[in-house]
């Protein structure tokens, strides 16, 4: 690789120029790195509060459905869950966003919760246990919606950090230490050639006070 390179003050310029950019854009991507993991842990904590939240509605949920369960039926309840399902008008949209480079989902759930009135069976035939059962796990379908979407914002920002860390070792490793070698090279052989070029004057000047001295 040396002994291709031109060792002039042109490709010298050109070379700390580089190493410029490079060096600039290095810090750029430590900058980036460092931002994408702040941008991870805040999202994780998110994530842990939301699991957290998730689990306490469906623990409440499933005790007030095995309540319902005692007072009914497995049978009559899986009648209300199916009447319910009729009259469901639940839907999901998912759209994008960016976060330093990462493109993570945006999902948003949308007529999850309902009144006793939309979910379809018969007020006067169901009881409090069989209504608060289902409001537990209508909150509990949104806040699912929201931790996959805290889920799946994770994933991808771990895969940007994963890109960005290989980006900024390769620089900081790699690339910047191979241009500053090639600087130290090119550097060695203009001063070298300067010497050189300052010997060859001495003794030229010197061969000519000679003859000037030999009249």
């Amino acid at each position: 690789m040396l002994q291709q390179v031109k060792p002039t003050r042109m490709e010298l310029l050109k070379l700390r120029r580089r190493i410029a950019l490079a060096k600039k854009g290095h810090h750029l991507l430590k900058e980036k790195r460092d931002a994408l993991f702040s941008e991870f842990y805040k999202q994780l904590k998110d994530a842990k509060e939301l699991r957290v939240q998730t689990e306490k509605l469906l623990e409440r949920a499933y005790l007030m459905l095995a309540i319902a369960n005692a007072q009914f039926s497995s049978l009559k309840v899986a009648e209300f869950a199916f009447a319910s399902s009729l009259h469901s008008k639940a839907s999901a949209e998912l759209a994008e966003r960016n976060i330093m480079g990462a493109r993570v989902p945006i999902m948003s759930a949308r007529n999850i919760k309902r009144t006793i009135l939309e979910r379809g069976y018969s007020i006067a035939s169901s009881g409090s246990a069989v209504d608060e059962s289902a409001s537990l796990f209508e909150q509990a379908l949104e806040k699912i919606v929201k931790l996959a979407e805290k889920e799946a914002t994770l994933e991808k920002l771990a895969f940007e950090i994963s890109k960005t860390k290989r980006k900024v070792n390769s620089l900081e490793k790699v690339v910047i230490p191979k241009m500053e070698s090639l600087q130290r090279y090119i550097e060695f052989r203009l001063e070298e050639r300067e010497r050189e070029e300052i010997f060859m004057l001495k003794k030229v000047k010197k061969k000519i006070e000679q003859k000037m001295l030999g009249r």
